[in-house]
């Protein structure tokens, strides 16, 4: 730039010599002597020098040179104070850092389309009964293949369920997670394969080649990317299948864990049972076709199929919602939480520097003066000051993205089972967004002191600079620090809520005992359940096995792990007859071993522990399913059946055990079943009780898993504890991040309240001398500037209990065991305030008391 002005500036020479030249000649031609000529010449061209800046201002590029000269002089001010630059870098790095890897999760997560090709336009299709709560989500393919034959709204419609099954191609074998998919997988995603080619109809006929497609990591892991790993056959379970393609390592499969995808025919036998529903339905909709459309087109076929089909689809109606919410599900109100938490940071720090600016502001007024006696304009002067802003803002930004970046690893390692985690990291946008917060905070922070500043005229600057000015109040920085102390009680009393909820699930007795219990899976198809008898027998003796390895002393299986949500709910039906006809039985529904309840240590009440039965069930009931809907009547000898579903079979209570929150510790128990099955479903969880810590029995599982099932993988082998930590993850996010928030902006609220007494003991250094001179106490000067900064703080402090209480509602449906007004968090939070904000009033107080009389009325 400056070898673009110094050229100009040659160029504009060079002319005014030749004009000079040129018209001094002529005055020569016309008989003038030379020194005459060329004095005439420049007194007719004027001032070269008021030529030159009227020339450059015409050029268009002033308004650059300007803002260069600014910035150039923002740097020098800024260098002369490292402190203060150093301060305010540090603490806008921070509030913008923060408030940037916040929005970098929400814009992932909750914003950004899915990663697939016009991902708006993906829906996920469900079946449903209007008349039963909890029915069965998972569409049967005969069915999917109606709707995507009769439908007008979507380009296709596919499917897809998955099973864990073993790899037996390597030793030992290795855990796989196939995706069986239904035809137009590929075609709906939008997506094609890498390498290879898509499925052939040979291969999704029934009988035909056994094809599959596997996943980029897959590939890279068991292949090393190599591109002849095309037509290799892998031997998964009892059958062989060659790889006929690798998807892209971008295609972001919903179920991410997935290795390969395998077609499946829908015609074949055992897919034309329209009662047995496996699919998760994923459909895309045609080029500007609104969701309502699509909802009243399938909603009109699934009406003409319950009249042609009244026995399996007279009762089932259909569920369209986009695939993004039902990926992201209600984590949003975290999320939108945390981005509330952090602005309120971003606020405060905001705070924090236009103090230090007001500050700043009135030891730079000699200077201001000097700029207004120099002829400079009170615009020009401001727009210096939000330059200096500005910089300091950017400085912040570009600090800022390294704590975003930060932040977003916070999130996958704390966090990293919340859907689309794994795609958080920093982009444009981010970077967009960072450079808007710097902007935002130049004007927020940095505006009104750059105003305040400049608004008193030369002859107010200069007598403010005089020596016999005593002090001012500076009322604004003090409710600047007000507001700084009352935000950060809002935040701290957030977090102190979230924390003592967290603590108040620890203490919970879940009604089963978690420690000492090693879970894990083994690897199994669904094409078992042919032979349910061969199954069970199995399973059965795998337990057996299991039960006889030393240090463990029970073992179980579960269709879900206790304590964990499932959402298994169902309506059943009493076959005796219901106590109350007018009431429906709803009860959480689980599959477990008989050994399950010895396992768990969750206590017979009454009746006996139930037993397998060929044909039947037996089955056990909590004993708040027995008082709900036994009252006063024995539940014991009753049969229970699914009145809806009719997956289990029916079967007789033979007895009532103790409640245990299967669906989560922070849920209270409620009425639950439990039928005592074996196997229900080929890869069940396998629950361990070990006597010494269970992943010490890790390995001993392993090699007895080798022995007795040498073409099955054993794996997710880790302890139940492990399982209730990580499913809370969401909450420990939220209190982890929010604790952090608010002891940061406690932090800087002090930081603000310490520099303000400090600010005001300097500019009322004269004052206090002059007191001390007319015998004042030290004690009551000490006094008086700790009273000042604490009733501040305390004011801070009551806004900030009303502003909690005010958005307490954001909190309460987070909290567990305590309300969003618990006394005891909310007198600790501002326990904790008053101390630190005390300790941080205390030195400047105790400064002021120490002020020598003769030097401060000395001093100028």
């Amino acid at each position: 730039m400056k070898l673009f002005w110094n050229r100009k500036r040659e160029e504009l020479n060079a002319e005014l010599d030749a004009h000079l030249r040129m018209s001094a000649e002529d005055r020569a031609s016309r008989g003038e002597d030379s020194s005459s000529a060329q004095r005439s010449a420049r007194r007719e061209l004027g001032n070269a020098t008021l030529i030159e800046e009227t020339t450059r201002d015409q050029w268009g590029f002033r308004w650059l040179e300007t803002l260069l000269q600014d910035l150039r002089y923002a740097v020098r001010m800024l260098r002369k104070s490292p402190g203060f630059t150093t301060v305010a870098v540090l603490t806008l790095a921070l509030g913008i850092g923060a408030n940037s890897a916040v929005f970098s999760a929400i814009d992932t997560i909750l914003l950004r389309p899915l990663p697939f090709p016009d991902g708006d336009q993906l829906m996920r299709i469900s079946q449903y009964n209007p008349k039963a709560k909890g029915s069965n989500p998972f569409v049967a393919p005969m069915r999917l293949e109606d709707w995507n034959r009769m439908n007008s709204t979507f380009q296709a419609l596919t499917g897809y369920y998955t099973e864990d099954d073993s790899d037996a191609s390597i030793v030992p074998p290795e855990k796989i997670t196939i995706a069986f998919v239904s035809p137009r997988f590929l075609q709906v995603w939008g997506i094609a394969p890498e390498l290879g080619h898509d499925f052939t109809p040979e291969e999704e006929r029934f009988g035909g080649p056994a094809a599959v497609l596997i996943s980029h990591r897959l590939w890279e892991r068991r292949f090393n990317g190599n591109p002849n790993a095309l037509g290799k056959t892998l031997r998964i379970g009892s059958g062989s299948i060659t790889i006929v393609g690798v998807m892209p390592a971008s295609f972001l499969f919903p179920v991410t864990d997935v290795d390969m995808w395998f077609p499946v025919d829908p015609n074949s036998p055992y897919a034309r049972d329209r009662n047995d529903t496996w699919y998760t339905v994923i459909g895309r909709l045609k080029p500007d076709v609104k969701l309502q459309q699509a909802r009243a087109n399938l909603e009109s076929i699934q009406e003409q199929l319950g009249r042609q089909y009244p026995k399996s689809d007279a009762d089932i109606a259909a569920k369209i919602e986009p695939l993004k919410n039902t990926i992201v599900g209600d984590v949003g109100t975290s999320f939108w939480m945390l981005f509330g938490a952090v602005s309120l940071l971003l606020l405060i720090a905001c705070t924090n520097i236009a103090a230090l600016l007001l500050a700043r502001s009135s030891h730079r007024r000699r200077e201001i003066s000097i700029r207004f006696a120099l002829g400079a304009s009170r615009r020009a002067i401001l727009r210096q000051l939000l330059t200096e802003t500005f910089l300091l803002a950017l400085a912040g930004g570009a600090l800022g993205l390294l704590i975003a970046d930060a932040g977003a690893k916070t999130f996958q390692a704390l966090a990293s089972s919340l859907p689309r985690v794994g795609e958080i990291h920093l982009n444009s946008t981010i970077v967009f967004y960072t450079l808007a917060c710097s902007v935002f905070v130049t004007l927020l922070c940095g505006f009104f002191p750059a105003l305040r500043s400049t608004r008193e005229g030369l002859s107010a600057s200069l007598a403010q600079t005089s020596v016999m000015q005593v002090s001012s109040r500076n009322r604004l920085q003090w409710l600047l620090v007000g507001v700084q102390v009352a935000l950060a009680v809002a935040l701290l009393a957030g977090a102190g809520l979230l924390v003592r909820s967290f603590e108040e699930i620890g203490r919970v007795s879940p009604g089963f005992e978690p420690t000492h219990i090693l879970t894990f899976h083994i690897s199994a198809s669904y094409a078992e359940t042919v032979n349910m008898r061969g199954l069970t027998q199995r399973i059965d003796r795998i337990l057996d096995s299991l039960r006889t390895l030393p240090g463990v002393t029970a073992a179980a299986t579960s269709g879900t792990l206790p304590g964990i949500a499932s959402g298994r709910q169902g309506e059943l039906k009493i076959l005796e007859g219901q106590v109350d006809p007018n009431r429906k039985i709803m009860a959480d529904v689980l599959a477990v071993s008989p050994d399950y309840f010895a396992t768990m240590q969750i206590p017979l009440l009454e009746g006996q522990i139930c037993r397998e039965r060929p044909g039947g069930a037996d089955i056990m009931v909590n004993r708040s399913f027995a008082s709900t809907y036994f009252p006063g009547l024995p539940a014991v000898g009753h049969h229970v059946a699914e009145a809806v579903q009719r997956f289990l079979p029916a079967g007789e209570i033979r007895g009532v055990v103790g409640d245990a929150r299967e669906e989560g510790l922070n849920h209270a128990p409620q009425p639950t079943v439990y039928w005592c099955l074996s196997a229900p479903m080929p890869d069940p969880n396998y629950l361990l009780r070990t006597r010494n810590a269970p992943m010490t029995m890790a390995n001993i599982v392993r090699e007895k898993l080798a022995q007795l099932e040498p073409g099955r993988s054993v794996f997710d082998i880790s302890p139940l504890t492990d399982h209730l930590s990580d499913s809370f993850s969401e909450n420990r996010l939220r209190m982890f991040l929010l604790a952090f928030f608010a002891l940061t902006a406690i932090s800087l609220a002090c930081i603000g309240l310490y520099g303000t007494l400090s600010y005001s003991v300097a500019t009322r250094r004269r004052e206090i001398g002059l007191r001390m001179a007319l015998g004042a106490p030290r004690g009551k000067i000490a006094r008086q500037f700790l009273v000042h900064g604490l009733g501040v703080c305390a004011f801070g402090c009551a806004a900030g209990l009303a502003l909690t209480t005010a958005f307490g509602r954001v909190l309460s449906e987070m909290l567990y065991g305590i309300s969003d007004t618990d006394f005891v968090t909310l007198s600790a939070v501002v326990l904790i305030v008053l101390t630190v904000a005390t300790a941080a009033c205390l030195v400047p107080a105790v400064r002021a008391s120490r002020v020598d009389p003769m030097t401060a009325l000395r001093y100028e």
